[in-house]
C-alpha cells in the first residue's frame, strides 16, 4: 500500500493551508445563513472549488454542491460530507468577525466546510496517484431541515457514476479538548423524532370547572405518562430519551378553561426496534389516558433523524488510521453513542462508512455546542483537512474485493 505519509503527508500540505483556510472559514462565518437555501455560502465555496478540475453540480431544491474529484488510477468511490447551514442564534461571541445577521454557526459547520476545502485541495493536488474518485458532498439543512436525505434523493450517491464504497464526515466539538479525535464502532449519535399532540376538551369558565372539561389538569398526566415511559416501557440496556418540548393551550384569558392544549414530545432513541415500539405504544397510552378522563387526543408522529451508525469494519480501519496519524493518545474510543442527532445518518444508512468528532475547544476552556457563546478554535481545520484525505485515500487503496 503507497499511502502519502512522513515527508509528504497530507498533514503537511494542509497544514501550508491553513492561513488560507482560516481566512475562508471566518468569511463563511460572517456570511452564515440557515436552513436549505444558502446562496452566499454556496457562492463562496464555489469560487474556491474552481479551477481545481473537479466535477461540479448543484442542487435542484436547495444550494447544495457536490464536486467529483476522478483519479489518474482507477478504483472505486468514496463520498466525504461537509454541511453548510448555522443556526437561528443571535452570536454573543465578541469576536472580530462575529456574525451580525441574528445567525450564527454555532455548530462549527463553517469549520467542517474549510476542512472540506482543504481536502478537495491536497487530494486534487495529487489527483494523478489517487487510486479511484472521491465525491465532496457539500450540504445545507443540517440543523433539522434533512439536507443530506434530500441530496440522496437528487442523486449525490450515483454523482460519479458508481455509488461509493464507503463515506466519511468529521464534526468539530467546542466541549472536547483540541484535536482530540473521538469516534466508536455502532450506534455514533442517536435518532430524532417528534409526537405532536392536541388534547380536546370543551372550555368553559374559570369559575365552573364541573360544567365543561379541562384539558389542562390532564396534559399535565400525559406529561408524567411521558416522562416515566422510558423508564418503565423499554429495557434499560437501550437508551431512550423522551422530553416534552412545547406546551401552550388555546385559552388567551385568565378567566376562560382552555379547549385544547397542544403538546410536542420530543422522542430519541439508539436503535429502530426502540424507535417501533415507542411509535406504537406511546400515543396508546396517552391516548388512553386522555379518553379516561373524558378528553380526546389527536397525535401525529414526525420521523425525522435516523440512528448515526458507524459501520463496524470501516470504523475499525478508521481508527487503525487515526491512531497512526496523530497517536493513540489523542484518540477516543466512545464507551457510549450521544444521545445528539446528526443528518449524516441518512448517508450512513446506505453507505458503511463513518462519523468522527475533532476537539476544537478554545484555550479559554470547553463550550457547548448551539450556544450564542460558542467559540471554536479553528487551529484545527489543517487536521480536518488531511485525516479527510487520509481517510478517503486509504479506504481506495484497499483491495477492491473487500469494498
Amino acid at each position: 500500500m503507497t499511502s502519502p505519509v512522513d515527508d509528504s503527508s497530507f498533514a503537511h500540505a494542509a497544514e501550508a493551508l491553513r492561513e488560507e483556510l482560516v481566512g475562508v472559514r471566518r468569511e463563511l462565518h460572517q456570511a452564515v445563513e440557515i436552513g436549505l437555501d444558502l446562496p452566499r455560502t454556496q457562492e463562496i465555496l464555489l469560487r474556491e472549488l474552481d479551477g481545481l478540475g473537479l466535477e461540479i453540480s448543484t442542487g435542484a431544491s436547495l444550494s447544495s454542491i457536490t464536486a467529483v474529484l476522478r483519479g489518474g488510477r482507477p478504483g472505486p468511490v468514496v463520498l466525504l460530507r461537509g454541511d453548510m447551514d448555522g443556526l437561528p442564534i443571535a452570536e454573543a461571541t465578541g469576536l472580530p468577525f462575529a456574525s451580525a445577521s441574528g445567525a450564527m454557526h454555532a455548530c462549527g459547520h463553517d469549520l467542517h466546510m474549510a476542512g472540506m476545502l482543504g481536502a478537495v485541495r491536497v487530494l486534487a493536488e495529487r489527483r494523478e496517484e489517487l487510486p479511484g474518485t472521491v465525491v465532496f458532498m457539500f450540504q445545507p439543512g443540517e440543523e433539522g431541515q434533512a439536507g443530506g436525505r434530500i441530496m440522496i434523493e437528487e442523486g449525490v450517491l450515483s454523482a460519479a457514476g458508481e455509488r461509493p464504497v464507503a463515506a466519511y464526515a468529521i464534526h468539530v466539538d467546542s466541549a472536547t479538548p483540541r484535536g482530540r479525535l473521538v469516534t466508536r464502532e455502532g450506534p455514533m449519535m442517536a435518532s430524532a423524532s417528534a409526537l405532536r399532540m392536541t388534547l380536546h376538551g370543551t372550555g368553559g369558565h374559570a369559575a365552573f370547572p364541573q360544567l365543561g372539561i379541562d384539558p389542562v389538569p390532564v396534559a399535565a398526566q400525559l406529561i408524567l405518562a411521558v416522562q416515566t415511559f422510558a423508564a418503565r416501557r423499554l429495557p434499560a440496556t437501550d437508551q431512550a430519551v423522551i422530553s416534552i418540548t412545547r406546551l401552550s393551550s388555546d385559552s388567551e384569558a385568565s378567566n376562560v378553561l382552555a379547549a385544547a392544549v397542544h403538546l410536542e414530545a420530543n422522542i430519541r432513541t439508539l436503535s429502530m426496534t426502540t424507535l417501533e415500539t415507542v411509535r406504537a405504544e406511546l400515543p396508546a397510552l396517552l391516548a388512553g389516558i386522555a379518553e379516561a378522563n373524558g378528553c380526546r387526543l389527536e397525535s401525529e408522529f414526525i420521523a425525522s433523524y435516523p440512528v448515526t451508525y458507524n459501520d463496524p469494519v470501516e470504523t475499525r480501519a478508521v481508527l487503525a488510521v487515526l491512531d497512526e496519524l496523530v497517536g493513540a493518545e489523542r484518540v477516543t474510543r466512545l464507551e457510549a453513542p450521544s444521545m445528539a442527532s446528526e443528518d449524516f445518518s441518512y448517508v450512513l444508512q446506505e453507505v458503511p462508512g463513518t462519523l468522527v468528532f475533532v476537539g476544537a475547544a478554545p484555550e479559554t476552556g470547553p463550550l457547548p455546542l448551539h450556544s450564542e457563546n460558542a467559540v471554536f478554535d479553528d487551529s484545527v481545520i489543517p487536521l480536518q483537512a488531511s485525516v479527510l484525505a487520509e481517510l478517503a485515500w486509504r479506504r481506495l487503496e484497499r483491495d477492491p474485493s473487500r469494498g
